[in-house]
């Protein structure tokens, strides 16, 4: 599978006056059998988290709270910004982009994963990622 990031849209029901409701029928609205979620809170604004890449893993990230800044470089070194803003927007994030991001105050962010945490699945060298080297093993 060759997928680029991009951004996914989730539907929201409800109104100001009563809030809303956003849901993601896992089957449908994602694109790859789901055996992860985690989520990342609590992190301060001045902090750049990610800084990796994956080798096999694909996830669908979601601020559910807050604004998550989200840069990915594909390893040619073309660059793309994505902006989660809103909770019924998710980043499909595929393998193997480099990504970065940073978090507004209060931030929370979802992610929805194709696989179990795997130490060796992360590519956390930016010369080894730009270079292409081989996942070990």
């Amino acid at each position: 599978m060759n997928e680029q990031p991009r951004l996914l849209h989730f539907p929201s029901h409800g109104a100001s006056n009563m809030g809303f409701i956003t849901v993601a029928e896992v089957a449908h609205s994602v694109p790859f059998p789901v055996e992860r979620v985690y989520w990342t809170y609590y992190t301060p604004n001045n902090i750049e988290r990610g800084g990796h890449a994956h080798y096999e893993l694909f996830q669908v990230l979601v601020a559910v709270s807050g604004i998550i800044d989200i840069t990915t470089e594909s390893r040619e070194g073309e660059r793309q910004t994505f902006l989660l803003n809103s909770p019924d927007k998710g980043l499909l994030l595929p393998p193997p982009f480099w990504h970065t991001m940073r978090f507004s105050h209060n931030a929370v962010l979802l992610s929805m994963c194709n696989m179990h945490y795997a130490a060796d699945d992360y590519i956390r060298d930016y010369n080894d990622f730009k270079n292409g080297k081989p996942k070990a093993g």
